[in-house]
């Protein structure tokens, strides 16, 4: 049985490095932590060096002290697995266990995850390091749990060790089972990629086109690496579990390459992120509009979310952000780490631990600054931190454990966004149509879950929701088309996007008309398609009912035809060679309906479709929000929060037309109220 993120009481914590610092400094730094409301601290995950400085030589002293004096104050210690900067006598000693890059160039030591998941000798190395920690600190009262390495798959999430390609082999003949079955999965029959025996196969390599390896081939490249980490951490939970029996068991992440609902399903108790939202801010597009900024990290929260329904956060941003060489992210205004920090837990964390204590003086990350600056002082930032361990202490009791609510979700898939990454086809307009999609849901207050369709998703969690959205699965197999079928047969809402259905599960196209496996489902088929791009005019879709809407159809146009008699044509696009032709249309199908929007959607388009669905706000009877606020609902069976998080610096009016309590405070609200910039309000 999994044990929780947390239980009884909310958990706030830091991250804390005892390594960085002069021992004297230990003690006056975990007493302020305790005193900023914080119960539980972070440690160990980069300093293999300390606890082995050589090999077979076991040092652990330093980690003795530091968890006793944590423990002294009434902190709980979560230890994080060294795996993740292997010591140089290792990389030394031992070439092999060396990550290369797809040209063949070794990735030296210098820096970090500078190994490979597959390396007989590495994997010896850090079981043996692992089961070293997880003996000796077990049984110790004072350690919560652990964290798996660190951020599995980031910096970097491709594998070319030789290592890596004799494992990839092994990976395909237990997929495969003969190398006929191999080549015609990977369809080598064009362009004379016919192997003939396995010791032909690889990753991929270098080809004369760079980056241009056989696309069935880089969809497999992408599942073994999964397969590889998935591996790599089995590897140490395992032997944590059974050393460590009463602690629980999580890893931090959310990067490429890495199926980790397998992953938490598998091996961990709840799955933990590292919530930085001002990357969102520092990459987005100039051009867009009405951009979410950091609001848009509440995506990956979501994404987070349907991982580990109630998760950890195990470092968020606690002030400005950058390496030496790269990043360089401002300081969060005041009251912005709060709402970050809230923004986290109305997506469901219940834990959260800020990154990092006090700012490091050395290395890559001296402008990665944590709550304390060098100089130690107080500063706004950790006056900021006892604020909110202060109302977490009142209201904590109240969040954990009780669910976030939504009555519509997001649809992805695995297959989808690494096929996605190197088909131009279909992999950007993905990626667009989400963050339009859930931009729309944000800005008229409907809360969205994300949702990843897998070989064991059943009809019961598909029903939950009153609307499903599946922007562009180019990969769908009948059986997913089938269960699609199921959930709007009982009285769902469905709809696809421009080149949806059209290949299998190997990444080849079927001989079917478009859009394949989801052709029943829809009721149409595409009678022509096209990107629009280059020098083509914009194209746009009028809805019908209504003729003065006329919204864009960005990016490519599939021009359907109607193909069964319960087909509506809600939509036609308004201009360019197929003007008048469906764009969109409805299929109702027993209790429900799937509609088919045939262009990559934006945000007007998105609203159009949630308006003609009839989709409102869960609390639209009793509060009306400006579009700057975010609602988010955590609630159990006997409970209920309502988070409304103001992401302007302004002060935003919203309208209570029924009496609230503010949660924080214990203060009965009614009628007019204003949250002040970059405020935050629980409602009960």
């Amino acid at each position: 049985m999994k044990k929780p993120a947390a239980a009884g009481k909310f958990e706030l914590g830091v991250c804390y490095y005892p390594e960085h610092w002069p021992e004297e400094m230990w003690e006056d730094d975990f007493a302020r932590m305790a005193n900023t409301g914080f119960s539980i601290v972070r440690m160990g995950e980069f300093a293999w060096s300390l606890f082995e400085p050589e090999e077979g030589n076991f040092q652990f002293g330093l980690f003795d002290r530091a968890i006793e004096s944590a423990n002294r104050h009434g902190l709980k210690v979560i230890l994080g697995t060294p795996t993740a900067t292997p010591p140089a006598w290792l990389t030394e000693r031992y070439p092999e266990v060396l990550n290369v890059t797809r040209e063949g160039v070794t990735l030296q030591h210098g820096m970090r995850r500078h190994y490979n998941y597959s390396s007989p000798k590495y994997r010896e190395l850090c079981a043996r390091i692992v089961g070293e920690l997880a003996a000796r600190y077990g049984s110790h009262p004072g350690v919560a749990g652990w964290q798996i390495d660190n951020e599995l798959n980031c910096e970097i999430s491709d594998f070319y060790s030789e290592s890596d390609h004799l494992a990839f082999r092994e990976w395909l003949q237990a997929k495969y089972g003969t190398l006929e079955q191999l080549n015609d999965a990977w369809g080598t029959v064009f362009w004379n990629q016919t192997y003939s025996s396995w010791s032909q196969v690889f990753l991929p390599r270098p080809t004369p086109v760079a980056g241009q390896p056989n696309p069935h081939q880089a969809l497999d490249e992408k599942r073994f690496i999964s397969a590889s980490a998935i591996s790599f951490a089995r590897l140490q939970a395992e032997i944590i579990r059974s050393k460590a029996p009463s602690h629980w068991v999580t890893t931090n992440g959310l990067f490429g390459h890495l199926d980790n609902h397998e992953l938490n399903d598998e091996l961990l108790d709840f799955f933990s992120y590292d919530s930085y939202p001002q990357f969102s801010t520092i990459h987005a597009n100039p051009a867009e509009e009405n951009p979410l900024l950091d609001r848009s990290w509440s995506l990956s929260l979501s994404v987070t979310r349907s991982i580990s329904p109630n998760f950890c956060i195990m470092e968020q941003q606690a002030g400005p952000g950058g390496w030496v060489g790269r990043m360089d992210m401002p300081s969060p205004k005041p009251g912005q780490m709060r709402l970050w920090t809230y923004q986290s837990i109305a997506h469901g964390a219940d834990m959260v631990l800020y990154f990092r204590w006090r700012t490091a003086t050395m290395g890559h990350e001296i402008y990665w600054h944590g709550l304390n600056d060098y100089h130690n002082r107080p500063n706004r930032r950790v006056r900021e931190a006892e604020t909110i361990g202060r109302e977490l202490a009142a209201v904590g009791e109240r969040i954990v454990g009780t669910r976030v609510q939504a009555s519509v979700a997001i649809l992805r898939d695995y297959d989808n966004e690494w096929d996605g990454e190197y088909d131009v086809w279909h992999g950007p307009f993905n990626w667009k149509s989400n963050k339009e999609w859930f931009k729309a849901l944000q800005y008229l207050h409907i809360p969205c879950d994300i949702v990843y369709v897998r070989p064991m998703t059943t009809l019961e969690e598909l029903a939950r929701y009153e609307a499903l959205v599946y922007p562009h699965p180019a990969i769908m197999t009948d059986a997913t088309a089938a269960l699609l079928d199921q959930y709007v047969q009982q009285g769902g809402k469905l709809i696809f996007g421009c080149r949806t259905g059209y290949k299998d599960e190997r990444g080849q196209c079927y001989m079917r008309p478009f859009p394949g496996a989801a052709g029943a489902l829809c009721g149409i088929s595409v009678e022509e398609f096209t990107m629009v791009k280059g020098t083509r005019l914009p194209v746009g879709i009028i809805w019908s009912g209504d003729s003065a809407t006329l919204t864009g159809a960005d990016d490519f146009n599939d021009i359907l035809q109607v193909e069964s008699d319960s087909v509506d044509v809600m939509g036609t696009y308004a201009s360019d060679y197929y003007t008048g032709k469906p764009a969109v249309t409805r299929n109702r199908r027993g209790a429900g309906e799937v509609w088919y929007y045939g262009a990559v959607f934006n945000e007007a388009a998105a609203r159009q479709i949630i308006s003609l669905w009839g989709l409102r706000s869960p609390a639209a009877d009793w509060l009306e929000l400006p579009p700057q606020v975010e609602l988010q609902i955590r609630s159990s069976e006997s409970a209920s929060l309502t988070f409304l998080l103001n992401y302007s610096e302004e002060p935003a009016e919203i309208l209570l037309k029924a009496p609230r309590t503010d949660a924080l405070t214990g203060v009965e609200l009614s009628g007019r109220y204003t949250l002040e910039g970059y405020g935050v309000l629980l409602l009960s």
